[in-house]
């Protein structure tokens, strides 16, 4: 394999949460100067890593002002010699700085489970090992959704994706088992990210204050795991309310 396919991303990335109505306004007014790109609707499916006592994913949730993360991630369901990718992301003062290594489905796996690497060696291949080896991450939630991607027509440099259908899972951890899982979110949102290297284009933010779209802080594994955190919290006080009720 070609170690040229390894790709770096530095960039400023905002988040955005869309009614179906602002999504469909956004995307009618701004056909004009985005394009959607030749994948057209497709689905992306992640498996989120993390430690035992879930410390990156806490702290990220602190909003510190530099955080890291590392996913595996396929576009539609591997098979097992299909490409994935290893991804460590990282965000400092604002900007994101992300680092991936393609590799197969079964080389992925068995680097893993057993620490056997590519056949290939490279630096971010060795940043991955060194975050593996100071974390010993294990995964965490399966995590999809299905994705539409633009680019501007004029400005090569934006990049938009508006991601809907959320879904999560916690059993089944591997990305070959099919793309089922729980909505994340009650109602159907739609969560746009712009991708820019600069500002954004006047077009661009006039039409957001138009529709009132406004910037969110969001986190798809953060979510989740604010979610799962909530409802572990409630099933222990449903569990302790018999005791109580008990003592009188």
């Amino acid at each position: 394999m070609s170690l040229e396919v390894n790709q770096i991303f530095q960039r400023v990335e905002k988040k955005y949460l869309m009614s179906q109505e602002q999504w469909e306004g956004f995307i009618q007014r701004g056909s004009n100067y985005i394009e959607l790109d030749p994948y057209g609707l497709h689905t992306i499916c992640n498996i989120y890593f993390d430690t035992e006592e879930d410390i990156l994913i806490r702290t990220s949730l602190e909003k510190p002002p530099y955080k890291e993360k590392m996913r595996l991630r396929s576009y539609g369901i591997p098979g097992e010699e299909d490409l994935v990718f290893l991804e460590l992301k990282k965000k400092w003062d604002g900007i994101v700085y992300k680092r991936r290594v393609p590799m197969t489905l079964k080389e992925a796996r068995d680097y893993i489970e057993q620490g056997v690497w590519p056949d290939h060696d490279s630096q971010m291949m060795r940043e991955m090992d060194y975050f593996m080896k100071f974390y010993r991450p294990r995964p965490k939630v399966w995590l999809a959704y299905d994705r539409e991607a633009y680019f501007g027509k004029v400005d090569a440099e934006l990049r938009l994706t508006i991601d809907r259908n959320i879904r999560t899972r916690t059993k089944g951890l591997k990305l070959e088992l099919g793309d089922a899982g729980e909505r994340l979110m009650d109602k159907e949102w739609y969560l746009m990210e712009i991708k820019v290297s600069q500002a954004y284009p006047i077009w661009l933010a006039r039409l957001l204050g138009e529709l009132k779209i406004y910037p969110v802080s969001f986190s798809k594994y953060g979510s989740y795991y604010i979610a799962a955190q909530a409802a572990k919290q409630k099933k222990n006080e449903f569990r302790r309310e018999p005791i109580c009720l008990q003592a009188f």
